[in-house]
């Protein structure tokens, strides 16, 4: 946002013909309201403000930048929406160990367990940007493997190490083929690929909370326990 700001601003303005005063603000509200919130949440302090402040920031990039229209855009916004949900979750389980003698119903439906479902679910649809239309023996073993983690990540089924699975594969996807350093920085493919780069590792961060969290009370992980 800062070094592409005229840029930015120049974008709006000519999409959405609401003056260079408008556009500088929306610059503005998003770079500030980025930044605070991340180092908010680094730091540990309001992350639950900082996660709705970050949600509002998505949904109006979402319809600034009319990417409500692409659905591989919209995809993988929804999949940082994901992370956020998973960020939430794990603030509400560390609000609820401050209680940890006191006891409580356990309920699998509980505001945390749902929080990680919808995490889940929305941080696979990731990986439905990745799958690849073609022929070719090696492209449908990837949307084999894929579909395959992606399903057991969304039905939390050995949900930590198909979550660390797709860790690994993102990480050499995003290594080889978002490689922006070696692109030209006045070319557009430049943008687009620092975009992908930077939107795909924030993924990995919500992949690895779910390494971390687990997959929380609805799952299949959990209901083996009943078994």
């Amino acid at each position: 946002m800062w070094l592409q700001w005229s840029e930015q601003s120049e974008y709006i303005d000519s999409t959405w013909s609401c003056g260079l005063f408008i556009a500088n603000l929306f610059v503005l509200i998003n770079l500030l309201g980025q930044l605070g919130c991340c180092v908010l949440i680094l730091s540990r302090n309001f992350v639950q403000h900082a996660c709705g402040a970050l949600f509002g920031i998505i949904a109006l990039q979402m319809v600034a930048y009319s990417i409500l229209w692409d659905l591989k855009f919209l995809m993988r916004n929804l999949a940082l929406g994901g992370g956020l949900l998973l960020l939430l979750a794990e603030c509400r389980g560390e609000a609820r160990s401050v209680f940890a003698g006191v006891p409580s119903l356990g309920h699998q439906s509980s505001p945390k367990h749902l929080l990680q479902l919808g995490g889940r679910v929305l941080l696979v649809l990731m990986f439905m940007t990745l799958l690849h239309f073609d022929l070719s023996l090696l492209s449908f073993l990837q949307n084999v493997v894929g579909t395959a983690l992606m399903v057991l990540v969304a039905v939390g089924f050995k949900t930590k190490l198909a979550a660390l699975t797709l860790v690994a594969w993102l990480l050499c996807i995003n290594f080889t083929i978002n490689a922006f350093w070696s692109v030209p920085s006045y070319t557009p493919m430049h943008d687009f690929l620092k975009y992908d780069f930077f939107q795909t590792t924030s993924v990995i961060g919500g992949l690895l909370l779910v390494v971390a969290l687990g997959p929380g009370g609805v799952s299949m992980d959990e209901k083996k326990k009943e078994w």
